[in-house]
């Protein structure tokens, strides 16, 4: 049985395991279901991102199994709207979430001895924070 700072890294990477399924749902689905006049570009910008959060959710699983866990099975809720800007905001509050949970968990690895662990989160962490700033640009000078 791991020590209790290694269960307690265990379930918050399943809360961020969670949260990466989460984000491959929410892509596919406002891949799908964008409409109006920015909808090819921002289909093709929500389809792009789901093969990283994919391989987020790799790692992450893979890390939890190596540690004697058992990766979680399911998704966070995705919430689910209609308009193209609403879009970008809920995939916005996603992203700026996903990087809070992601500093704080780089430090619980630290913590609990998981350096290798804790360097991979640096790579995480930039990824993140590079979708971050993605959609703050596009949201920037939205025109409605």
């Amino acid at each position: 049985m791991p020590d209790s700072a290694v269960r307690e890294l265990i379930d918050g990477l399943n809360e961020d395991l969670r949260g990466e399924f989460q984000a491959v749902i929410m892509y596919r689905l406002y891949a799908s279901m964008v409409q109006g006049p920015y909808r090819q570009e921002l289909r093709t910008f929500f389809a792009n991102e789901i093969p990283e959060e994919l391989a987020h959710a790799q790692v992450l699983a893979d890390k939890i199994s190596a540690m004697g866990g058992t990766p979680a099975a399911t998704a966070a809720p995705v919430k689910v709207v209609m308009e193209a800007k609403e879009m970008l905001e809920a995939a916005l509050e996603a992203e700026i979430q996903t990087l809070a949970r992601y500093v704080q968990r780089r430090k619980q690895a630290e913590d609990a001895g998981q350096h290798g662990l804790a360097s991979e989160f640096d790579t995480l962490i930039a990824d993140e924070s590079n979708h971050r700033a993605e959609l703050r640009q596009m949201l920037a000078r939205w025109p409605y």
